[in-house]
């Protein structure tokens, strides 16, 4: 199930170290962002995910991991999921919707 502020490892691209600690650098409808292990996959919010201040400077934190931003954007952009794709939908009738709201 996508949760829109938990990471899971279907975001992961790759681990990465950057100051002598292991990130997994992941992806979103927002962008890249590096987070660690203990948010993956678990039924709770990652703040690397949803924090703003992080992503400012993600271009600047992967070029001086010799990583392309926009290379890698562009090439894991299949990986993004949105809320409701894929899952199956109740189909509504329209006829009984529009007497629904009649009732009022």
């Amino acid at each position: 199930m996508i949760s829109r502020f938990g990471s899971s490892s279907e975001m992961v691209i790759r681990q990465v170290e950057e100051n002598g600690v292991t990130y997994a650098l992941a992806i979103d409808e927002k962008g890249l962002y590096l987070t660690s292990d203990r948010y993956l996959d678990r039924n709770i919010a990652d703040p690397h995910r949803y924090a703003t201040a992080g992503r400012a400077d993600m271009p600047a934190r992967l070029a001086a991991l010799q990583l392309d931003y926009a290379a890698l954007t562009a090439a894991h952009q299949h990986r993004v999921k949105k809320l409701g794709e894929g899952e199956v939908r109740k189909k509504v009738n329209p006829l009984k919707a529009s007497k629904r709201s009649m009732k009022g």
